[in-house]
């Protein structure tokens, strides 16, 4: 993701005006989100104020000498610079945010949200920006096309996290007007506990990965007993049946998986959120080895499971602990 470049001064009024209490949105709003030209403002750049003091030079020197195609061009490139103000407010008018969503990642890991932006009307729209903290992403939009925007934001603790003020802007057709607009979607999105760098082994398993059980199916077969009534007619050994008196049923035998109880009482020793670091390093641990494994909270249990849901329901119990 490409880092942001040094502001112009535009851009640092904008940051500073989006505190004052008219600047919209105030509060976080659902989506989706329409821009519509009550909420977007429009500036000139630095380069546009430097023509700005060029026209007005040129107007004041061609008013003094009466030069009329001196102030004809004044008035012709002062022309071309309110339309570039114009075309660069359009281009943001009727644009619409419509989903934002992100994939859980641990506290201090950065999070990709995905946006999905769409262009009403019959209009093109380049060189759009999208700066989210740090983070900046210029894209371009074709008239009614739908597009994904990934833009990477800084999470710091876990628990639910929204993703603040947003900024769309552009300095389109000329570079003379940059036209911007806030977005602050009302969308949660959520962070796990930071993982434990150092933590110990897991806890020893309840049951060891050894033990075997009887199935009817399986991949190792075990031994041949006798039919009993309710088998299955297919697991019958008719040829080792045939040599005695009596049917024959295969039974295969299976490993039994080890299971993993995860206490949190079983760590009193360490400080609370110590204990949720050490808790999710264990669950992502657990997962890696193919383990079952349960989740025991003070007013949480999560039975013995494997998978990647039963890692998210563990990582999210943790997450949504309450902060002390």
């Amino acid at each position: 993701m490409p880092e942001v470049k040094s502001r112009d001064v535009v851009e640092r009024f904008g940051d500073r005006a989006a505190r004052w209490a008219f600047i919209r949105p105030k509060k976080p709003e659902p989506l989706p989100i329409f821009l519509n030209r009550g909420r977007i403002y429009v500036l000139p750049t630095s380069f546009g104020l430097f023509l700005a003091g060029v026209i007005t030079a040129l107007l004041l020197g061609a008013l003094n000498y009466n030069n009329n195609p001196a102030i004809f061009l004044a008035f012709i490139i002062a022309a071309a610079a309110h339309n570039s103000l114009v075309h660069a407010h359009l281009l943001l008018s009727g644009l619409c945010i419509n989903t934002l969503h992100a994939e859980p990642v641990h506290a201090g890991q950065n999070m990709q949200l995905r946006m999905r932006f769409e262009a009403k009307g019959a209009r093109d729209r380049q060189g759009l920006e999208l700066v989210c903290g740090d983070s900046e992403e210029k894209f371009n939009l074709l008239a009614r096309e739908q597009i994904e925007i990934s833009v990477s934001i800084t999470t710091v603790r876990r628990g639910w996290m929204q993703t603040g003020r947003m900024r769309i802007s552009t300095i389109r057709p000329l570079g003379l007007a940059r036209a911007w607009s806030w977005i602050r979607p009302d969308t949660h999105l959520l962070v796990y506990p930071a993982l434990e760098a150092q933590a110990p082994a897991l806890p020893e398993a309840q049951g060891e990965g050894s033990q075997a059980r009887m199935h009817a199916q399986g991949e190792h077969l075990h031994q041949l007993r006798e039919y009993r009534h309710g088998d299955a007619k297919k697991q019958i050994a008719w040829k080792a049946s045939a040599r005695g008196e009596h049917l024959l049923v295969r039974e295969y035998e299976t490993q039994t998986a080890k299971e993993i109880q995860l206490d949190w009482f079983s760590l009193s020793a360490l400080p609370y959120e110590a204990r949720i670091s050490r808790l999710a390093r264990w669950v992502v641990n657990a997962e890696n080895s193919n383990c079952r494994y349960s989740l025991r909270l003070p007013q949480e249990f999560i039975a013995s499971g494997s998978g990647m849901e039963q890692r998210h329901a563990c990582l999210r119990a943790l997450a949504l602990m309450p902060h002390v």
